[in-house]
């Protein structure tokens, strides 16, 4: 790699980082959601992570890449010079000066893996597989890779309106949030829901899921610096603290509700929280983070709360949890980010050296831009998918697939025989 300067230790710290990400979704989003379900869907719904981890890996390589992280064409997406990854091998990318551009997109490639896989939880025990391998092929192609580049590749949201996303609050979370909501809308509730109870057939399952989520999210948020340094140490802290703090907020709030804590609280407000602190783990503090958390915590539980009066099929609470909590770690971001955390504040924020604690109440004002164009995109984008998957390969399964469970029906297997 003539004139391409690589440090060992940030090359060292990326791989590590990127194979964390890649354990978010296999194993551990899988168990999480896995575990979740009744024992008749249990195989079909850790096959929906493990499928979008070979899918999306393929097509990262083959166009995804270039259509997120290529050069810029109008602020819309990226031009095709990367595709097949074209000329990245032996190069650096502007983004990761120090790690081979090639890490930099298997890097990437983590991400745009977990995404899909995440909005996934809300069609579970419901959906048929050849339909949901073609939408994740186009949710990949359509929403995740423009969205990206608006936001980390050069495009518009990040160049013109300035918004601040460390790590995917928007990018992953609000995006997959959106895009659960209309699905679960648009396919309708599972058959007895809400009438019948459907309680998590192996809660231990998901607590070790999302065990392996926390971990895994040093490597998401922590890696997000692309570096080994002062960045990714306080990401590193923040993402702990922030996890730490929403356990507790969910807790507290569900023992004061219910009267009594339960585990997959615990785990579902250390998610939560994870996911609040996402937007904002590399521009905010330590104090801050333990804001995130608590806030998170209480927000996401009393969102998955409201969700039988409102009446939507959300199998697995991923609109309570992804979109409400990267919505909320969005907005704080723009309360609490401080260049005092990260140099790069001013020029990635117009301008902005800190947040409204810091005296910028328009950082707020860009962040809820953002937001706002990341719901109208991903939610009207999801809705045209849904149409076009469902008049190619029907979605739904039948009533009678769905009553034998979608791992007889849809791959002829059996989690348990006994």
């Amino acid at each position: 790699m003539d004139g391409i300067v690589v440090d060992s230790g940030d090359t060292a710290w990326m791989l590590t980082s990127t194979a964390l990400v890649l354990m978010m979704t296999i194993p551990g989003l899988f168990l999480f959601y896995g575990g979740l379900v009744r024992s008749k869907n249990v195989l079909s719904t850790i096959m929906h992570s493990f499928f979008c981890a070979a899918l999306i890996s393929v097509t990262w390589v083959l166009y995804g890449y270039t259509l997120a992280f290529g050069p810029d064409v109008g602020g819309l997406i990226g031009g095709l010079d990367f595709l097949g990854l074209n000329g990245v091998l032996g190069s650096s990318q502007a983004l990761a000066p120090t790690i081979p551009h090639v890490l930099f997109v298997a890097y990437q490639a983590t991400f745009a893996v977990i995404t899909p896989a995440l909005i996934s939880g809300t069609f579970a025990e419901r959906i048929r597989f050849p339909a949901f391998a073609l939408y994740m092929l186009l949710w990949t192609t359509f929403i995740y890779g423009p969205l990206a580049h608006w936001v980390w590749g050069g495009g518009w949201i990040g160049t013109r309106i300035g918004a601040l996303d460390f790590a995917g609050g928007t990018v992953v979370h609000i995006s997959s949030g959106v895009s659960a909501l209309v699905t679960a809308l648009y396919l309708g509730k599972r058959m007895g829901y809400p009438q019948q109870p459907m309680p998590p057939h192996n809660l231990a399952f998901s607590v070790i899921g999302a065990a392996l989520l926390w971990v895994g999210w040093f490597g998401f948020n922590a890696g997000s610096a692309v570096s080994a340094g002062q960045l990714a140490a306080t990401a590193f802290l923040n993402t702990n603290t922030a996890a730490a703090a929403a356990t507790l907020g969910w807790m507290i709030a569900e023992w004061l509700r219910s009267g009594k804590p339960t585990l997959l609280g615990a785990a579902s407000g250390a998610v939560a929280g994870l996911v609040c602190i996402t937007p904002g783990a590399g521009f905010v503090t330590p104090l801050a983070a333990i804001v995130f958390g608590l806030a998170g915590g209480v927000v996401c539980y009393f969102a998955v709360s409201l969700k039988p009066l409102l009446g939507y099929d959300d199998a697995l609470d991923v609109v309570g949890v992804h979109m409400i909590g990267g919505t909320l770690g969005a907005i704080l971001t723009g309360v609490f980010a401080t260049g005092a955390v990260n140099a790069a504040v001013p020029a990635l924020s117009l301008g902005l050296d800190g947040g409204l604690l810091y005296g910028h109440p328009e950082m707020v004002r860009q962040q809820v831009l953002a937001i706002a164009v990341t719901y109208v995109f991903c939610g009207v984008g999801t809705l045209a998918i849904l149409v076009v998957v469902d008049a190619l390969a029907p979605l739904r399964a039948p009533a009678d697939d769905e009553r034998m469970g979608l791992d007889l029906s849809q791959h002829s297997e059996q989690a348990y025989t006994s």
